[in-house]
């Protein structure tokens, strides 16, 4: 399993920024069609998933704009 891991990793590594745009599109349109076919399921957990985002947009915004910047 590490091996496949760190095969992820390097492919992603020599990720260009059209390639990661591309990524990026194919994960919101899947969260995006999850929503649409599963809407009854994620209602109920509305608090929850927006703590989630909230709580990971935080951590993604302190690593990029001042953990990184310390280096």
């Amino acid at each position: 399993m590490l091996k496949v891991l760190d095969g992820f990793m390097d492919a992603a590594k020599t990720y260009t920024l059209f390639d990661y745009a591309c990524l990026k599109i194919a994960l919101i349109t899947f969260g995006i069609l999850l929503g649409v076919y599963f809407t009854e399921i994620f209602l109920r957990y509305t608090l929850a998933i927006w703590t989630v985002f909230i709580v990971s947009y935080a951590w993604i915004g302190y690593r990029t704009l001042v953990a990184y910047r310390k280096r």
